[in-house]
């Protein structure tokens, strides 16, 4: 969507696929949320003048054919990145277009607040309308209130702030200093079988929590495999690529927070030791709960109060597995709001006890400099926990390639530094690449985090999650007993197992 002068309301760009599209004429707009069996995200608009961007200008039409791109006015209030436009008296099932996918994240986030207070509403159409202008944006307020715009990087982000203020606000606007997003993970198989009652003690879930196979969360974020492929292909899949079991593979209830989400939800009874048909009724409010609430965003729009265990953070990269069911028999004691607390507790018992770690966001350098500069690069890359994976010299040139993977978290005030320390020589680019697990146990104890002192590698994940707690208004610790039923603290006394 891109602005008109005055920044008042956008024209949207958008392909005409089949049909005409008139000036005046009556549509029906699908939003990213639209679908058959939910029709709220949708609503009916005039289309106001039509144009064809021809490089600086635009010239007017009445109408559009199929196959072209045009710019149409007055349809982009209900549009928040992408929809699909249809005709107003259109009776045949829809679908929409996919969403708009990138290969990149917007993994930095900033604090924003208006100077003077009074202005709050100015900054939040000016966070709407900017939301619209950037795809990659996300802006959202957290529990604590503050408003949190998310961004690719820290040149995006200036220049989504440059916007912000001097065109779709006006006003002065503070921020604060910019951090990365962490996602949750673990690394072993769940020390012991987790277990929770529901409140009325007719039912009750066993469940653990593994690491899932490397690459197996990427495939799902790509769509290289999807949960709704029916058993056989599905259990295909798991099975020759990373050589599941393959009743396994045909038992997977749900990938999470949604469709694509790198998390699984596995259905690992057995017929003979549980009732299928009443573990099956219970389905959808495990699977919401389990697979839904790892995401800390819908967590929050859902309003469920507890969160991910470590730092209120998405989970990445786990596999939850239920081993036993207790289901009672009348559908009275086993509804939603008994099922859906009791599988959000063990989900997060079985997290706890498979050695739970943080995952930080990493970024792809690639750095242009002359031969003399890179012994220069390489010192400003060790300063930030850089990596090199490769350095050559560009052919028939004086350069050198020096490329890299840098945390996100060291990655502020980068290009500065390194134009610094290089005399302006070198070049970069920076791109979001992958998650890594950051080093050390974030549950650690006996580490003592010292204010304004480095932290050596392995303090960083308990530096990194005691931070991130403070910052959001948590206790420094995570809780035990939120997530532990009596029977099962007893449980884990009984079997010794030692609680960091």
């Amino acid at each position: 969507m891109y602005p008109t002068d005055d920044c008042t309301f956008f024209l949207v760009l958008a392909r005409i696929m089949s049909g005409t599209l008139y000036a005046g004429q009556t549509v029906r707009v699908l939003g990213e949320n639209y679908s058959t069996q939910d029709e709220e995200d949708s609503r009916l608009m005039n289309v106001g003048r039509l144009w064809i961007y021809e490089a600086r200008y635009k010239v007017e039409l009445n109408r559009v054919p199929a196959g072209c791109w045009a710019l149409i006015e007055g349809i982009d209030q209900p549009i928040v990145k992408t929809c699909t436009v249809v005709a107003s008296d259109e009776d045949a099932e829809l679908h929409t277009f996919t969403p708009l996918r990138f290969n990149t994240q917007a993994v930095v986030k900033i604090a924003v607040e208006p100077v003077n207070p009074s202005e709050l509403p100015k900054m939040l159409d000016g966070l709407r309308k900017v939301n619209k202008s950037y795809p990659l944006l996300s802006t959202r307020v957290e529990e604590s209130g503050e408003h949190v715009i998310l961004g690719t990087g820290e040149l995006y982000l200036d220049c989504v702030m440059h916007d912000l203020r001097n065109m779709y606000s006006e006003i002065d606007i503070k921020v604060a200093d910019p951090v990365v997003s962490f996602c949750e993970t673990v690394v072993e198989t769940s020390s012991l079988k987790c277990f929770a009652e529901t409140p009325n003690k007719r039912n009750k879930l066993t469940m653990i929590a593994e690491p899932l196979e490397r690459g197996l969360a990427e495939d799902i974020e790509a769509g290289a495999v999807c949960v709704t492929w029916d058993r056989k292909r599905l259990g295909e899949f798991f099975q020759t690529k990373y050589d599941w079991d393959l009743l396994a593979a045909r038992s997977i209830w749900a990938f999470g927070p949604d469709s694509t989400g790198p998390n699984i939800l596995v259905d690992d009874t057995l017929p003979s030791e549980v009732d299928k048909h009443l573990l099956s009724s219970v389905k959808d409010s495990i699977v919401q709960d389990i697979v839904y609430s790892v995401n800390i965003l819908l967590q929050a729009s859902s309003g469920v109060q507890e969160k991910d265990p470590l730092c209120e953070e998405p989970i990445r990269n786990v596999k939850f597995k239920i081993l036993d069911a207790v289901i009672a028999q009348e559908p009275l004691h086993r509804g939603g709001g008994q099922i859906i607390p009791t599988a959000r507790r063990v989900a997060y018992s079985a997290f706890l006890m498979a050695t739970p770690r943080l995952m930080e966001p990493y970024l792809f350098v690639e750095v242009q400099a002359p031969a003399d500069c890179v012994s220069a690069v390489y010192t400003v890359l060790a300063k930030r926990r850089g990596h090199v994976t490769q350095d050559a010299p560009v052919p028939g040139s004086p350069l050198y390639t020096i490329k890299a993977f840098v945390p996100a978290i060291d990655s502020f005030g980068f290009e500065t530094d390194l134009r610094t320390h290089t005399q302006g020589q070198a070049f970069c680019l920076q791109v979001f690449h992958h998650w890594q697990i950051v080093p050390g146990d974030p549950l650690d104890k006996s580490i003592v985090i010292r204010p304004l002192e480095p932290q050596p590698a392995t303090h960083l994940a308990r530096e990194f999650m005691i931070k991130t707690r403070r910052r959001k208004g948590l206790s420094e610790d995570v809780s035990i007993n939120k997530f532990f039923d009596d029977p099962m603290l007893l449980e884990l006394a009984r079997q010794d197992v030692q609680l960091n």
